[in-house]
């Protein structure tokens, strides 16, 4: 995993041990690789070329030290909510390369982006494309969109982050998207833009990628033909990486399937990765409280818990588990489970874990990517802090919360 390894037996981020972190900051906490998260972004915009936008999916990570990373890298932004765009723009990025997303977009969620001035709506719905043209007319602005078609393509992913075929509640079905166009074209308050597509999320064969590409194509061609121009094709994201023994793409795997997609075909093109750039850029510590030794399974209870890292309670995830210091002793198996009144509330099942004792600190690696950003209270549990290491140095980029934040926010009626 780039940017965390082993120095003297002890798990560093860049050059910190991650024992100090905890010691620092206490448990749980995630902790960042500024280096890799930038080191990560440069990879792809070299591959997929100067004049390509490559946005960061804020849904990823949505720190604002990371947006800040990723702005100052130049990234451009894929945003789904209002909040994520107040978020890109106290961070630095620049709105006239922000994406919008997203099938719900509110009428106060559309304002805001009009007034920001973004660069694209990718529009999922025809009720949406005639809510941003009427708002877009009392701002006295014009919209520009592209429309997210829906190609049909299986991404070969988990079926929670499919987002391509045609039963998923995404997009506009791509047989539709010609009809579609022609609506957009006629209305005063909108500019037609580009097409979008994004099929999936952990996507480790290319090919599905390629299917949704030439169908892109495709579908330009016909609306050239009927006299619509397209000034982009944004092709989404989605691209895998590795959590426990898969091949993932790399970055000119990625560019070159894309390029042999489009045949030829010189447009300017969108890019949308989120999970690609930060997946591995980032570490969930915890520490172990109790080894509860049963008849017929050994439980290993850590001080992190569901509300803190929901993917394998939500997904069936897999993440490596490692040990912040490394010494040796016995291997046992254990379910890694935390403190939530759940059984849902695991980390791992079955994992053999070697010498471990209560008060030593894990590492659960591959954090980085739908990690803090879809944590939550549940439990009444605070928040749990974020930081981010730069070479020797580290700063905590978001403070624990404490009950006094939770309850600040209710009142007893």
């Amino acid at each position: 995993m780039m940017c965390f390894d082993y120095r003297d037996e002890v798990l560093h981020a860049e050059g910190v041990p991650l024992s100090a972190i905890a010691a620092d900051v206490g448990t749980p906490v995630y902790v960042y690789s500024k280096a890799a998260i930038r080191g990560r972004y440069r990879h792809f915009a070299e591959a997929l070329g100067p004049d390509a936008l490559v946005c960061f999916a804020v849904k990823a990570n949505s720190n604002l030290a990371v947006l800040r990373v990723l702005a100052e890298a130049g990234a451009g932004f894929d945003i789904v909510s209002g909040g994520e765009l107040v978020r890109v723009l106290r961070a630095g990025g620049a709105a006239d390369k922000v994406v919008f997303s997203g099938v719900g977009k509110s009428a106060a969620d559309i304002r805001l982006a009009l007034e920001a001035g973004i660069f694209c709506f990718n529009v999922e719905s025809e009720p949406e494309l005639r809510r941003i043209n009427a708002l877009a007319g009392e701002l006295g602005r014009v919209a520009p969109v592209a429309l997210r078609v829906n190609p049909d393509v299986d991404p070969k992913t988990h079926p929670y982050i499919s987002t391509g075929l045609s039963e998923n509640k995404f997009g506009i079905p791509i047989e539709r998207a010609p009809a579609v166009y022609r609506q957009a074209a006629a209305l005063p308050h909108v500019r037609i833009r580009g097409i979008a597509c994004h099929i999936g999320s952990q996507l480790l064969d290319l090919s599905p990628i390629g299917d949704a590409a030439r169908r892109l194509v495709a579908l330009l061609r016909t609306l050239q033909a009927e006299g619509i121009s397209i000034h982009h094709l944004d092709l989404g994201g989605g691209v895998g990486i590795r959590y426990r023994d898969e091949e993932a793409p790399s970055p000119e795997d990625y560019a070159r399937a894309v390029r042999e997609a489009l045949d030829g075909l010189d447009i300017p093109l969108v890019f949308e990765l989120g999970r690609a750039v930060v997946g591995n850029a980032g570490v969930l510590l915890t520490q172990v409280e109790y080894l509860k030794i049963g008849e017929g399974k050994h439980f290993c209870v850590v001080d992190a818990a569901m509300n803190d890292l929901m993917r394998p309670a939500l997904y069936n995830a897999y993440h490596e588990i490692l040990p912040v210091r490394r010494r040796g002793g016995d291997s046992a198996v254990y379910d890694v489970v935390g403190p939530v009144c759940e059984t849902g509330d695991f980390f791992a099942r079955g994992r053999e874990l070697a010498g471990v004792a209560a008060g030593d600190l894990l590492a659960v690696m591959s954090a980085g990517a739908y990690g803090f950003v879809m944590s939550g209270n549940y439990n009444t549990r605070p928040r749990v802090p974020e930081v981010l290491v730069d070479g020797s140095a580290y700063t905590v980029v978001r403070r624990r919360e404490t009950l006094d934040d939770l309850l600040s926010l209710e009142n007893t009626g």
